[in-house]
């Protein structure tokens, strides 16, 4: 994975910025003002969509801040899962609930003649 850079600024020049109106309801503001923002992160593929405000500014600052949370997410590295064996009383449980369901079950049956 690439490095991610310390400054918004590296960051952005890494990106390709699209401006767009925001889908929703709000007739003639929503529909003429572009305040919605996509960024996406040309070396990774990363999109990230925001639109949560009517400020383009605030929008542009929201997505960058998403956008270096999921790049640190990506990479991150997978600590390998270490297998556990199911305790005792775990099994005791599971095999009690099988047994419920088991005499429930019965009870739905005709009665043997």
């Amino acid at each position: 994975m690439p490095d991610i850079p310390d400054s918004n600024d590296d960051l952005m020049a890494e990106c390709d910025v699209e401006t767009l109106s925001g889908s929703t309801k709000g007739g003639q503001r929503a529909n003429k003002v572009e305040t919605a923002v996509r960024l996406t992160h040309r070396p990774t593929g990363t999109v990230v969509n925001e639109r949560s405000s009517r400020s383009q500014f605030r929008n542009k600052a929201l997505a960058v801040q998403e956008l270096r949370r999921r790049l640190e997410e990506a990479n991150r590295p997978v600590t390998p899962r270490r297998q556990t064996k199911p305790t005792r009383g775990s099994k005791r449980r599971r095999l009690e609930a099988k047994r419920q369901r088991s005499e429930k079950k019965k009870l739905r049956r005709p009665p043997d003649v």
